[in-house]
Formats: structure tokens, C-alpha cells, sequence
């Protein structure tokens, strides 16, 4: 049986530039379908956040911009079938990504209050990508990577083919005209080839070497399916 590693963002608000706060946590799709697909798939599946916290789902993402509302019903139920999990995650400073055949981020703008800032994360990105073994990140949550930190000061990241949630996708939010920053910038910045699909909104996931990315909430499945069939390779 694989066991995969849930990282999610411990944040219930998201800080503007103005020094206002939206209110936010973990988007239900990217976090209740590859959780679902996973699930299927007989993996045991660990949720952690900084502090043991539990999550807060972001009311918006059940809302119109979280689908069809069948596609949503379908996300609300599954989320309410694993709430006992939800509601109490390990803290993420007690584990060891070793132990864990995958790691994966759903996102959510909560990565960008406080996974972008945790060293604890940083240090266990850096060392996962480092050790060759599957670390995958989806929408907003590859914001977690800017934490991360090489010995020396360098990004582990710098030159890997990634996605994550796009500016263009990003500024459909009205509210995050007042970002202090936006993922797209900061992971081009930092020397990510980033890299994204022709048509906003759409399924687009890649990888490289063992780093895993899915561009938006709609690629969720396709990550999920994506990560199943490579363990699978491996352990044929």
C-alpha cells in the first residue's frame, strides 16, 4: 500500500497589500479529488499542517467558482466523509517525509500566508526534492516552494520545469488586484521554468524529475491520475 503525505496550509486569511485580510484556507476540489482518487486507489493517506491546526476549507471554492453546483455537492460530501481526518491532522513538524511514498500540497490561497513562510516546510521540500522521490504541488500551493533553501542560500527549485496557479487566472479573483505578490512573478523570479497551459482555467499539469505540478483547481484529477500512474510504474 502507498502512503502518501498531505501538506496543507494552516491559514484561515490571506494579507493584502493594503493590510486587509480575505478570508481563505484550502480549496475543496484540490484537496477532496486527489484525496477521493487516492483513496480509491487503496493509498493511506496522512493530512499534516504547521501546528497540528486544523484546515479551514475556503467557503469561496464551494461557491460559484468551485464548478457545477452537482461537481460541488460531490466535493461538500466527500470533504464531510473524511471530516474526522480534516479535523485532526498531525503537526507538520513531526514528520518525516521518508516515510511516505509521495508528498503532495493541495492549494488554496492559505499557501500563500503561511506555507510560503514555514521553515519547517522549506526544509522538508528541499529535502524531498533532493531525495528523488515523488513531491507534487497543485495550484496555489506551489507558493511553498519559496521557503525552501539549499545550505548555501540557493533555491532547490531554480531551473525545474513547474506550473502553478497562473496571473492571469490569479487576477479573475478581484480581490487579489491588491496581492503583495503574485505566484506566476515570484516563481519566475526565483528561476522556475515556469510553464503553463494555452487556455486559463483548464486542466495543464508537468513534471520533471520528481517534482509534480498541477496549474489550477482543474487539475486536480489529472495530478492525482498522474502520481498513481507513475508509483504504479515503479513498483511493476
Amino acid at each position: 500500500m502507498a502512503k502518501i503525505l498531505y501538506v496543507v496550509s494552516a491559514a484561515d486569511r490571506w494579507t493584502l497589500n493594503d493590510g486587509t485580510t480575505h478570508p481563505t484556507g484550502y480549496w475543496a476540489e484540490e484537496l477532496a479529488v486527489p484525496h477521493k482518487i487516492f483513496t480509491e486507489a487503496g493509498w493511506e493517506i496522512t493530512i499534516a499542517t504547521p501546528g497540528g491546526v486544523a484546515p479551514t476549507l475556503d467557503r469561496i471554492s464551494l461557491g460559484l467558482a468551485g464548478g457545477t453546483p452537482r461537481k460541488r455537492r460531490k466535493v461538500e460530501r466527500y470533504l464531510d466523509s473524511i471530516s474526522n481526518q480534516l479535523n485532526h491532522p498531525v503537526s507538520l513538524e513531526s514528520v518525516d517525509h521518508d516515510d511516505y511514498d509521495v508528498v503532495f500540497y493541495p492549494g488554496g490561497h492559505g499557501p500563500m500566508e503561511d506555507l510560503a513562510y514555514d521553515e519547517t516546510s522549506g526544509r522538508l521540500l528541499t529535502d524531498r526534492l533532493a531525495s528523488g522521490r515523488p513531491l507534487a504541488l497543485l495550484c496555489h500551493a506551489p507558493a511553498a516552494m519559496l521557503a525552501a533553501r539549499n545550505e548555501d542560500g540557493t533555491w532547490p527549485f531554480k531551473g525545474y520545469r513547474l506550473t502553478g496557479l497562473s496571473n492571469r487566472e490569479e487576477l479573475f479573483n478581484r480581490f487579489a488586484r491588491k496581492a503583495r505578490w503574485l505566484l506566476e512573478d515570484r516563481l519566475r523570479e526565483e528561476g522556475a521554468d515556469y510553464v503553463k497551459g494555452t487556455l486559463p482555467l483548464l486542466p495543464f499539469v508537468t513534471s520533471d524529475r520528481n517534482l509534480y505540478t498541477g496549474q489550477n483547481p482543474a487539475s486536480s484529477e489529472k495530478l492525482a491520475h498522474l502520481l498513481i500512474d507513475e508509483i504504479s510504474q515503479k513498483a511493476a
